[in-house]
């Protein structure tokens, strides 16, 4: 598994349209055998500040088959206006055990 993550920076007017976008773009990334988890986070102290953090099963799944794959283009077109807000995006792979509390 890899992580990908992209940080983004969102004027306070296009925040509501961005998180749309994130929205539609979901049901492609849900669709896709290579994506593995997603999810959108807004920050706290800096409200146009976005991280969105994706698990795909590598990175040659997430660059070739969901990039090469029939799912890319509905996600592309979804946040293809926001690709510009894009201040990193990198992919990470875990290097020790994660742990969640469950509720």
């Amino acid at each position: 598994m890899v992580v990908e993550y992209i940080r983004y920076g969102v004027p306070a007017e296009r925040s509501e349209a961005f998180e749309r976008a994130y929205q539609e773009a979901a049901s492609a990334l849900e669709l896709d055998e290579h994506c593995q988890a997603y999810e959108v986070s807004r920050c706290a102290e800096e409200p146009t500040s976005y991280v969105v953090r994706l698990e795909w099963d590598s990175i040659e799944g997430h660059e070739r088959g969901f990039r090469g794959g029939p799912h890319f283009g509905r996600f592309l077109q979804a946040v293809r206006p926001f690709i510009d807000q894009i201040e990193e995006m990198r992919h990470y792979t875990p290097t020790s055990p994660g742990w969640k509390r469950e509720r």
